[in-house]
């Protein structure tokens, strides 16, 4: 079984998102270098974000991620970001009337759920989980191995948690990656058991 990741780009103070949704300035650092991340050719970072994030997003074998994600991306035409193989919708409502049954995309009704399907989906490869309020579920549960964050240098004041509404305290080990890039802090921590 892969390990689990809890992962998004994130504000200095703490968001993924305004109260819109909109991430504004916090994906720069995306497109902010000279070396191309993907294929698209539309990704490009500097080298240092490249070394970092290109081996992490090859070693991804499933994403989990809330309905509400998937909505305000329009379930990403049916192709899994990123070049993920399969993405794991946490939702209590049922697949898009007219959703394409070849994609890549499971629906199903809560986190454990999802992450027994992911893990099953992601073999020994990494399981990641979308920050907010389906990641803070899941690191509640217990089910997180490790933090990453894209810290991009902007505070947005409000908006939409990295944890969600996630509760309590949860103990994070040192960092064992710290690696600046152009416009981001790559974060690496292991979550302490």
């Amino acid at each position: 079984m892969g390990k689990v990741v809890l992962y998004s780009s994130v504000s200095v103070d703490g968001f993924i998102a305004d109260e819109d949704d909109q991430p504004g300035p916090l994906f720069d650092w995306l497109t902010s270098g000279d070396v191309p991340l993907d294929e698209s050719g539309f990704l490009k970072v500097s080298q240092a974000s490249y070394d970092h994030t290109r081996p992490y997003w090859d070693q991804i074998g499933a994403t989990i991620v809330g309905r509400h994600v998937f909505d305000l991306t329009d379930g990403w035409d049916g192709e899994p970001p990123g070049g993920v193989d399969h993405v794991v919708v946490v939702t209590h409502r049922p697949k898009p009337e007219g959703w394409n049954p070849e994609a890549p995309f499971h629906f199903v009704d809560g986190v454990e759920a999802a992450m027994t399907l992911a893990q099953e989906l992601a073999g020994d490869r990494i399981v990641e989980v979308a920050a907010g309020d389906v990641g803070g579920q899941v690191l509640a549960a217990g089910l997180v191995d490790e933090v990453r964050m894209d810290v991009a240098p902007v505070v947005l004041g409000s908006g939409k948690r990295y944890f969600g509404s996630a509760e309590g305290q949860h103990l994070l080990e040192d960092p064992v990656a710290v690696v600046q890039g152009e416009r981001v802090l790559h974060l690496r921590y292991p979550v302490r058991r």
